[in-house]
């Protein structure tokens, strides 16, 4: 996260909170990815966390250098394929699952690239502007960062669902604003957004429950 160690941790709690009531509300097995992105994002915050500390020399390298790669491996290599994924799985008819595939398997693409470089070359990361640069290395990473951003954001852009379709568009937001703002500290700053985002997923989840009281929402919402 942007600013400090502390705010990341700090974040962390705060995030880990909705993670844990949105994950309250699961109601069926496939809703299990998508209710956990809260939770996930929250754990994201928490590692960076450490790298702020590795950075300020307040833990071993070794630790810091764990934390970066794992923080890297998560929101480059993870994400592209979770974020779809998660959508896929709760979408209530199947002409939407097949409007929603696409999006995965350029996830996948991009997400195993992704995750290929930073495992394969030398990752580096500093702090810019009181946020954390991380830098990788790769021939064709511009072309996967973008095919990455089309995974996570078009996904949710294809729902059925308007509070996921809010997801999708206040990330593509946070993304055009990031890039103007900082775009040095891209990977760092986007996924902050993204996690403050997440409070939209409980927002799903309870208007669905509203809605469709003792109703999973794949049964609610016949769009």
């Amino acid at each position: 996260m942007c600013f400090s160690a502390t705010a990341s941790f700090v974040g962390s709690a705060v995030i880990g909170g909705i993670g844990v009531a949105t994950l309250a509300q699961v109601r069926h097995p496939r809703e299990v990815p998508f209710a956990a992105l809260p939770a996930l994002f929250a754990v994201h915050q928490f590692t960076e966390g450490l790298v702020w500390l590795g950075l300020q020399g307040r833990i071993p390298d070794a630790v810091g250098d764990a934390a970066a790669y794992a923080y890297l491996l998560y929101a480059q290599g993870i994400v592209p394929v979770l974020v779809p994924l998660a959508v896929l799985l709760i979408e209530p008819t199947r002409w939407r699952r097949l409007a929603v595939a696409p999006f995965l398997a350029i996830g996948l693409a991009a997400g195993g690239y992704l995750f290929w470089v930073d495992i394969a070359h030398p990752v580096g990361y500093r702090i810019v502007h009181h946020s954390i640069a991380y830098e990788n290395s790769g021939a064709l990473v511009g072309v996967f960062a973008v095919a990455y951003v089309i995974a996570t954001c078009g996904a949710a852009l294809f729902s059925g669902y308007p509070w996921i379709v809010v997801f999708g568009v206040a990330n593509l937001v946070a993304l055009a604003v990031t890039l103007i703002v900082l775009a040095a500290a891209f990977t760092s700053v986007w996924c902050f957004a993204a996690a403050l985002l997440s409070v939209l997923v409980l927002l799903f989840f309870l208007r669905t429950r509203r809605r469709e009281p003792g109703a999973a929402p794949s049964e609610s919402v016949g769009c």
